[in-house]
């Protein structure tokens, strides 16, 4: 087991800290630099997105417009500048447009960096202009930088835009102090002070309510648009807002220990993971881009052993083109861009993936095991029927509380509140717990047993054998070593499972339960929902079999929990998807994959925006290479100039930079 766990751990990776690099004491654009593998595509979440205006870019506008100029003069009115002014005109228009990529080609070639798209466009435009094609070598610069702008601000808009989905933590917060209500940082509020949340207002902490009741929207954090109503000790998490009166919310963690702020971090972090495309992306362009620059070079200088005569000029403005229509930034800036417009998206369904590895992953996912309580139930176990034997109704049902009090069982628990206020009066003594069993104690001075059918037999108490046939959870009840009855409790389904099941099969897959209830109740769920196979009576290295099983037949698997205990089984699964996170933080370590709002209809989701994100970055992958080859052929044969190399390149770039973002306006049925 340890080993199938540290396998997961290498499998995920570990989110680094992304720094970014210094040369010569400047920080590099990242984004831009594409340095393979070790230069994550990391949106810092934490740092705002920059604030750009046209005014901002007012050089490249103005080499622009002095293209403009320059280039209407020769054909509009058939006048050119004479020499050398027309060539200072353009020399200033092309500072002005490339200073900033010109400045980072020499900062790498001082390190023998030469194999980057800052150093091809430079020696693709410097070549232009010593062959005495200025106009074309500006236009090279102009529409290569414009470029690079629309890439940033693109960059800049998945970064707001994710973050907004995240980042809704207030500024200020109103705690009770001397009994005033005083405004503050919510980092300064400590654990047990009260806040104030006003009709409206957003909670700024994680506590639990101190009011009696209150109702809030929690859309941001889980994506369901219903209110959710909250009764006094109920939990109420940062990012909620009150749609109620003025509450109060006692604090139970700190303002950087809240759940929003730890899957802030983790969508921080999702960013760095990179996907299987983008390490290879980034592999390829290590390669390709010294390839280019040989054929470049095979493009300018091979003729001369076939062709006579030999004319260099022609050739080596083809090698040209060929250097511009090979720049792979539509490629190493579109990709990650389709990845983050994939988390975002996800996101917004209230669904969060740890890494864009795992937005691939769930593309391949063939067959979906689920826990079943608290995955497609509700986990809420109620009371159904209270049948005894020789013994008094309630007397079973005080006897049964005063013991089951002592356990934090989600079966005991329904037990001590069907009991009720009145019933409750009893008090169990020396209770210990028999694992896998139930509880033995001593109520009255009498020794009680509660458990199911193991706990009876393992004491030898026989009871009436109709009672192994009952489908629903049974609690034995044994007094004195005698049998004296049985309470019977029922987990609820929840109103979506039948939906995410028939989804599931929509999209061809295998469906699949596992449980460590009884198998006649694992049957009645599973025929409920329609599910294909069930198992139940598994302890968790009995679950850990069955995964490894289906494993083993080559099924691709995505495994469902809802709590740490199913941490072995996640971390052998392909995908290990989290329901509820935002109440466990144990949870939220282990998955890979954390649906927020429990609703196991959005596996299916996830599973589409993992569907939606690969489509769209192979759509760019695809036309961006097909384009560059159909133009690097024509470049290579003389048929495309620089003008239609330049176009190209940046329309490619543009329609895949396009194309990426859209992934996260898209809406999933």
């Amino acid at each position: 087991m340890k080993e199938e766990i540290k396998d997961k751990q290498i499998k995920t990776g570990s989110p680094d800290t992304k720094v970014i690099p210094e040369i010569d004491g400047e920080q590099v654009n990242t984004v831009k630099e594409q340095e393979g593998e070790d230069d994550d595509e990391t949106l810092d979440l934490n740092k705002p997105a920059e604030e750009e205006t046209w005014l901002s870019h007012w050089p490249l506008l103005t080499a622009l417009l002095i293209l403009i100029v320059m280039l209407t003069l020769e054909n509009a009115f058939k006048y050119q500048p004479p020499f050398p002014v027309n060539l200072i005109i353009f020399l200033i228009a092309f500072g002005l447009a490339g200073y900033n990529v010109l400045a980072m080609a020499w900062r790498k070639a001082k390190h023998f960096d030469f194999f980057n798209e800052f150093f091809l466009m430079s020696v693709a435009t410097i070549g232009a202009f010593s062959i005495g094609s200025y106009s074309e070598g500006v236009a090279v610069m102009v529409f290569y930088s414009i470029g690079e702008w629309f890439q940033d601000a693109a960059v800049n808009k998945a970064k707001k835009s994710i973050k907004a989905l995240l980042d809704i933590r207030p500024d200020k917060v109103t705690v009770m102090r001397d009994g005033k209500p005083t405004e503050t940082d919510p980092k300064t509020v400590k654990v047990d002070e009260i806040i104030q949340v006003k009709a409206g207002e957003k909670v700024a902490l994680d506590g639990e309510l101190y009011s009696d009741a209150a109702t809030f929207n929690t859309a941001a954090l889980t994506g369901e648009s219903k209110p959710d109503t909250k009764r006094k000790g109920e939990t109420v998490l940062a990012g909620m807002i009150n749609l109620d009166k003025v509450s109060e919310v006692q604090v139970k963690s700190l303002f950087k220990d809240s759940k929003l702020s730890k899957i802030l971090e983790m969508v921080q972090d999702a960013t760095a993971r990179k996907s299987q495309t983008q390490l290879f992306i980034s592999r390829f362009a290590k390669i390709y881009t010294p390839i280019v620059f040989a054929l470049a070079l095979l493009v300018c200088f091979a003729p001369y052993f076939f062709t006579d005569p030999y004319n260099f000029h022609q050739w080596f403005y083809r090698a040209l083109v060929f250097l511009v229509i090979s720049c792979p930034c539509a490629l190493v800036v579109s990709i990650p861009l389709g990845y983050f417009g994939g988390i975002g998206l996800a996101s917004r369904n209230g669904i969060l993936f740890k890494g864009s590895n795992f937005l691939d992953v769930m593309t391949k996912i063939n067959t979906v095991i689920m826990d079943k309580t608290g995955t497609l139930t509700k986990g809420v176990f109620k009371v159904q029927e209270v049948v005894t034997e020789n013994f008094d109704k309630n007397e079973l049902i005080r006897t049964a509380a005063a013991i089951e009090a002592n356990s934090t069982h989600p079966i005991a628990k329904a037990v001590f509140e069907y009991a009720g206020q009145q019933e409750r009066q009893l008090k169990a003594e020396n209770v210990e717990e028999i694992s896998g069993h139930g509880l033995k104690g001593t109520v009255n001075g009498k020794t009680v047993l509660a458990g199911n059918a193991k706990l009876l037999k393992k004491f030898n108490i026989s009871y009436p054998a109709d009672v192994d046939n009952l489908v629903d959870t049974v609690v034995l009840l044994a007094v004195n070593d005698k049998y004296v009855g049985y309470i019977t409790i029922a987990d609820e389904i929840k109103e979506d499972a039948k939906e995410a099941i028939e989804r599931m099969h929509a999209l061809k897959l295998e469906t699949v339960m596992l449980s460590g209830d009884k198998q006649a109740v694992v049957d009645k769920v599973a025929k409920a929902l329609g599910i294909d196979k069930a198992f139940g009576d598994l302890l968790p290295d009995g679950k850990v079999q069955k995964v490894q099983g289906f494993k083993d037949a080559g099924s691709r698997i995505a495994f469902v929990g809802d709590g740490v205990n199913d941490a072995p089984v996640v971390a052998l699964a392909d995908a290990g998807i989290a329901m509820g996170g935002l109440g466990s933080d144990a949870t939220i370590e282990t998955a890979d994959i954390v649906i927020q709002n429990d609703q196991p209809s959005k596996i299916t989701t996830a599973i589409k925006v993992g569907q939606i994100t690969s489509r769209v970055v192979w759509q760019n992958i695809t036309i961006a290479m097909v384009v560059k080859v159909i133009v690097l052929v024509l470049g290579a044969g003389g048929v495309a100039n620089l003008w239609e190399a330049v176009i190209a390149d940046v329309g490619v770039a543009l329609f895949a930079i396009l194309n990426a973002v859209r992934i996260q306006k898209m809406k999933i049925d």
